[in-house]
């Protein structure tokens, strides 16, 4: 470093140790009012207590005030909201346009004469083989054929709801017609290792959830873990059950029909992570996936 650079840093420190008195008088009186003895330095460092003390303040009033929403940008609740109801939106319809691309693959494989490729979830280590099957028709179970869809054919149900079953019974609940409980998109699937006994079906705010069928209330009330919650109970031993609900339009006792109103889409309950309905299907005290009986 030069001298003349030495030099004049030394000047300018001693000039922040300058003393400067600020002094008031009374010209009235023709005396001293009061005065202050300051240097550079000091105004300096108010100067800068004073800038850290506005930022700091300013900085407190957006962080914790609902200042906040005024800056631009700045997301409010319900738009974070709606940010993770969209994400989950868009999760579910990725794996539908998934599940199309390989349907329309495979259809557009069988016209051209190729064999359809087998995804991971299709494919069997150990294919049986079906080359020495062969099927036959009688005149008898023709006739027989005939005369049934001829009886059944207006009936959605083919056979009495009278008829007790000790256990799941494929056969007479897949002869249902079930009304969809809500529109929406399917986000969590039916999943009996993880103890989810339903499915997850997100949906546009204040969607009104319907009954599947007729049947009579016999729960509707609120829970800590799954909201509002509502139970109905339908012929053949099935029932409905539908969780977190903003609120229920129909109590204990209550008598529904097929696609009546019962409540409300919503997010209540502990065991929730954005507005949906949870939505469950049970007969004989087993749970079914809704989604084998049910087009969402």
């Amino acid at each position: 470093m030069s001298e003349s650079t030495q030099k004049k840093r030394k000047i300018f420190f001693l000039k922040l140790k300058n003393i400067t008195r600020l002094t008031f008088h009374d010209d009235n009186a023709l005396k001293h009012v009061w005065s202050l003895r300051i240097t550079p330095r000091i105004l300096l460092s108010i100067a800068g207590t004073i800038f850290i003390i506005l930022v700091g303040g300013s900085m407190m009033l957006v962080m914790f005030t609902p200042m906040r929403y005024i800056i631009p940008g700045y997301p409010t609740d319900d738009m974070r909201r709606q940010i993770y109801t969209n994400v989950i939106r868009l999760d579910s319809l990725e794996n539908e346009i998934n599940l199309r691309d390989r349907y329309i693959n495979a259809v557009n494989a069988i016209v051209a004469g190729r064999e359809p490729e087998l995804t991971e979830a299709s494919a069997e280590s150990n294919p049986a083989n079906y080359d020495n099957i062969t099927f036959t028709r009688s005149e008898q179970d023709s006739l027989l054929r005939k005369q049934v869809e001829e009886e059944e054919r207006f009936n959605f149900i083919m056979r009495s709801p009278s008829v007790s079953t000790s256990s799941f019974d494929e056969t007479y609940i897949s002869k249902i017609h079930f009304f969809k409980p809500v529109e929406g998109v399917v986000s969590s699937r039916f999943n009996l290792n993880n103890n989810h006994f339903g499915i997850d079906i997100v949906a546009a705010p204040k969607e009104v959830v319907k009954s599947i069928l007729d049947g009579t209330v016999i729960l509707s009330a609120w829970t800590v873990e799954t909201g509002y919650v509502i139970q109905i109970q339908h012929t053949a031993n099935i029932i409905s059950v539908y969780k977190h609900n903003a609120s229920l339009s129909k109590k204990q006792g209550d008598r529904v029909k097929a696609g009546d109103a019962i409540a409300i889409v919503g997010n209540s309950g502990e065991l929730t992570s954005g507005p949906h309905l949870h939505f469950e299907m049970w007969q004989n005290g087993t749970p079914v996936n809704p989604e084998d009986y049910i087009v969402f």
